[in-house]
């Protein structure tokens, strides 16, 4: 059985910014370690077939230049690929997305474990990024790397459906609520108006959660 606080609290976060070609960036990385040699992550991570049993089906052309879409998620362009260690995609989604990237780097630690770091770089409108801040991205990617790391030990919520059902659970809100609480502290750990940070993580948490929103 998973501990999914216990996964939660596994993974590190930072908060950041970074001048783009679009403009001033917002930053949010994340990073753990998975008892899985690096030829395994990097396969569950950019195969069709593996990627749809720990997060959602995916369409395209794989292979960079090619385009590919998440269904009912994000879409976007393969920008870099080189395996096994660095994959670099558009994260593209709405009717008018801006700029928003995404990266996944993966180092072998030893011969049967894997670090894997994410960072997304989105320009966020402010009034979006005042409401939520980093949670409203950051919860997002902690549930996704909750099940890479559910599927590389050989489980898995069996689809989108039940990994929504179990979102709404009470162990699924409680996750929810601790990842969005981590996020919080990354925020602060960045150097962001605590007040900010206070109202940011309520709004996110409540998003996520189905909470009432906070007044």
């Amino acid at each position: 059985m998973t501990d999914f606080i216990d996964e939660i609290n596994r993974l590190h976060r930072e908060v950041g910014t970074r001048q783009v070609e679009a403009g001033d960036a917002r930053t949010v990385l994340l990073r753990r370690s998975y008892d899985a040699d690096v030829a395994d992550v990097w396969n569950a991570v950019t195969t069709p077939e593996r990627i749809a049993r720990w997060f959602l089906p995916v369409s395209g052309e794989f292979k960079v230049g090619g385009r590919y879409q998440f269904e009912g998620q994000a879409g976007g362009e393969i920008l870099q690929c080189d395996e096994p260690n660095l994959l670099r995609v558009s994260w593209l989604f709405g009717p008018d997305p801006g700029f928003s990237e995404v990266v996944v780097r993966l180092t072998a630690e030893g011969a049967e474990r894997t670090v894997l770091e994410l960072e997304h770089v989105a320009v966020v409108p402010e009034e979006f990024w005042g409401q939520f801040g980093p949670g409203a991205t950051g919860v997002g990617w902690d549930m996704v790397l909750l099940g890479l790391g559910m599927h590389l030990a050989g489980g898995g919520f069996a689809g989108p459906e039940k990994a929504q059902e179990w979102a709404m659970s009470d162990e699924g809100k409680a996750a929810h609520t601790r990842s969005g609480e981590l996020w919080g502290a990354a925020y602060t750990a960045s150097g962001a108006d605590p007040r900010a940070v206070e109202s940011t993580t309520k709004a996110t948490i409540a998003f996520y959660t189905g909470a009432e929103p906070p007044a």
